[in-house]
């Protein structure tokens, strides 16, 4: 169980950025294959994103999970609504919902 101010910290997070990924590392130097992934497709995208590296903190990394109720690392929010891990963001990045969802939030040009 994680305590009320990790959650209270992940929510901030969630809620303070447009666009935030919690992932294994940092977008210049991700520690794991898929938070190197999902960073990729928002950088090719170019949107703008916050990033939480979960090594940092051992609290978040259990905490996010709980969070969201989703078992793995990274996690998309975008405007406080939880997207998906790296296979929702790849499939939607290939299908082109995830530009136009960024595009639809005012994130990126149309």
């Amino acid at each position: 169980m994680t305590d009320a101010a990790t959650l209270d910290a992940i929510k901030k997070a969630v809620t303070e950025n447009d666009v935030v990924v919690f992932m294994k590392g940092t977008p210049t130097f991700p520690q794991c294959g898929f938070s190197s992934v999902v960073a990729q497709v928002l950088n090719h995208i170019g949107v703008e994103y916050a990033a939480v590296n979960v090594l940092d903190d051992m609290d978040v990394r259990e905490g996010i999970k709980e969070y969201s109720d989703w078992p793995t690392i990274p996690q998309l929010y975008v405007k406080g609504e939880f997207i998906g891990g790296c296979d929702i963001i790849k499939e939607m990045f290939e299908a082109g919902e995830l530009q136009q969802l960024f595009k639809d939030q005012g994130l990126v040009e149309a």
